[in-house]
């Protein structure tokens, strides 16, 4: 079957299960440190410095983390990176538990945890495509994507009924909070598993003593500026996604003061977002190696963006679960299709380091969180993701006209579609021109 193309490849299926207890770790935890954060502070900008003190460091290490994937095995990277982080948030679940926390734990160990996620996400996400192959990487990748929203079903809904359970209706219960960290402790446990039974140790392409590590990000850096199909591609993963998924981040603040929901409706709130961004995971993975990936990444921004104002002007619980269903959807496949898109135009001996700054323009996404917030605090949450709607329609619609090559990307065996791409780079950068070609 064309949807389970990529599960042929015996570690590709093990890097699934990996991602998917960590995918399912990472959920959860949003949803308890999202809930505890609001319930600690009472404040829409806590919780985005929150989620910028886990972002941020990949503006500093990613580059870093790109030239370690482009220069060693990939494997250990991982395998080292997933283990630091089950111990960081062991360690966390134990503060919490009895009861030591404070708003700074979570920005110190948000930190923390964000730099090693930053130093290892490069070799993580361009393993992929060197598993499976470029055919079968938009298949590969929509699966990937399909374990972050199946996560997205059900963990928040686990952690905001465990929540609920554990605290005895003490919602605000330190202990409760942290039984579920110790719950996503030992996901993350089984991920670090998951990565040790990969056969596949990720060999790099480029000579590790080609060159300075600053030459090397620098390399990374230039071959962006020269190519603007590539350009396009960051550029529509970072402007449309920062506004659209700020609703996301949100969700806390909506859920109390718009429908008045407790930690399990905020759950499932979640959990109705992730029903609809799995259904778009598995569509794409379906559909596979199309002559419309391009078309496919602007017109789901657009949809993306009307489904956001309809869920802005949601006033009650099921009718917001309703409009998530399509927010989760259409997002997902304009998050899933651009990732793709970025993996099939790069080469494998520069591909860490542009997947790093890919990863290191996600880090900025806060940035643009924070007027959202402020906004939230100043009027309202609805009018807030009502704004962010419109600027992610604006912002997909001026990038597909400034840079129109990104909607004209189809197959990966459309001849015509490979001589453009050949053709993308300027020739003085001889390095870049000779392993493209």
């Amino acid at each position: 079957m064309q949807i389970t193309r990529a599960f042929a490849f015996r570690d590709f299926r093990f890097l699934w299960i990996s991602s998917l207890t960590a995918s399912f770790a990472m959920q959860m935890q949003i949803v308890a440190r999202g809930w505890l954060t609001y319930e600690m502070t009472d404040s829409a900008i806590a919780l985005s410095m929150v989620m910028l003190s886990f972002m941020a460091p990949s503006v500093v290490f990613s580059l870093l983390g790109g030239v370690l994937a482009d220069r060693m095995r990939k494997k250990p990277i991982m395998l080292i990176s997933q283990a630091l982080n089950t111990v960081l948030t062991g360690a966390l679940a134990w503060i919490i538990f009895t009861d030591q926390v404070t708003f700074m734990h979570f920005i110190y160990f948000g930190l923390f945890n964000g730099t090693v996620l930053s130093l290892s996400m490069p070799a993580r996400s361009t393993i992929i495509p060197e598993i499976v192959g470029r055919k079968v990487v938009v298949n590969a990748m929509a699966l990937s994507s399909a374990t972050f929203n199946l996560s997205r079903i059900m963990g928040p809904a686990i952690a905001g009924l465990l929540i609920g359970f554990l605290a005895a209706g003490d919602t605000a219960s330190r202990q409760g909070v942290g039984i579920v960290f110790f719950v996503i402790t030992g996901l993350y446990f089984l991920s670090v598993i998951g990565t040790a039974l990969l056969r596949y140790e990720g060999k790099p392409v480029a000579n590790a003593d080609a060159q300075p590590v600053l030459s090397d990000i620098t390399e990374g850096l230039r071959y962006i500026l020269h190519d603007r199909l590539i350009m396009g591609i960051l550029l529509m993963g970072l402007i449309p996604m920062t506004f659209g998924f700020a609703a996301s981040f949100l969700l806390p603040v909506f859920n109390s003061e718009v429908i008045h929901g407790g930690p399990e409706q905020l759950g499932f709130l979640v959990t109705a977002t992730g029903l609809g961004a799995l259904a778009g995971s598995l569509t794409l993975a379906q559909i596979g190696d199309t002559r419309a990936k391009g078309r496919i990444l602007v017109y789901s921004g657009y949809c993306w963006a009307i489904a956001l104002i309809f869920f802005s002007m949601s006033t009650n619980f099921y009718l917001a679960m309703f409009f998530s269903l399509f927010t989760g959807l259409f997002g997902s496949v304009m998050g899933s299709m651009n990732m793709s898109m970025l993996q099939l135009v790069v080469p494998q001996y520069i591909r860490g380091r542009i997947m790093a700054i890919n990863w290191m323009i996600h880090g900025l996404m806060p940035i643009g969180m924070v007027p959202i917030a402020l906004i939230a605090e100043w009027w309202t949450i609805q009018h807030a993701i009502f704004i962010s709607a419109i600027m992610v329609l604006v912002s997909v619609w001026l990038i597909r006209y400034f840079y129109s090559e990104v909607r004209k990307v189809g197959r990966t065996d459309d001849e015509e579609f490979i001589k453009n791409l050949q053709s993308t780079i300027k020739p003085k950068y001889s390095r870049q021109t000779e392993l493209r070609n």
